[in-house]
C-alpha cells in the first residue's frame, strides 16, 4: 500500500495544498532608492525617494548570485517596520 506513504510509512505532504509556500515577512516595507556610498562590510548607505536615509546591506539570495552594487545604482529596499533606519536590498533596477 504505497499510495501517498514515503519509505518508512511517513505520509507525504501533497504540494498543491500550500505546504511549500515562502513565508512572507508581514513587517517588512518595500522602499526604492539610490545608492550614495559602500561601506565596509558590504553595508550602503542608500537615499530613499522619499528623502531619508538608510543603512543596507544584500540579502542572501543577492550575495549568493554575487550581484554588485556600485553607488549610483538604484535599488529596491526591504526596511523593517521596527528599525525604519536600517534594511535589506532586494533588487538591483537596470
Amino acid at each position: 500500500m504505497p499510495c501517498g506513504l514515503h519509505r518508512g510509512g511517513v505520509p507525504l505532504l501533497p504540494a498543491d495544498q500550500g505546504y511549500h509556500v515562502p513565508k512572507v515577512k508581514d513587517d517588512a516595507i518595500l522602499l526604492e532608492g539610490k545608492t550614495v556610498e559602500a561601506l565596509k562590510g558590504g553595508h550602503f548607505r542608500i537615499e530613499l525617494d522619499n528623502g531619508h536615509e538608510v543603512l543596507g546591506h544584500l540579502s542572501g539570495k543577492m550575495r549568493k548570485h554575487h550581484i554588485r552594487i556600485l553607488p549610483g545604482d538604484r535599488v529596491q529596499v526591504e526596511v523593517s517596520a521596527y528599525d525604519l533606519s536600517r534594511g535589506r536590498i532586494t533588487y538591483r533596477y537596470k
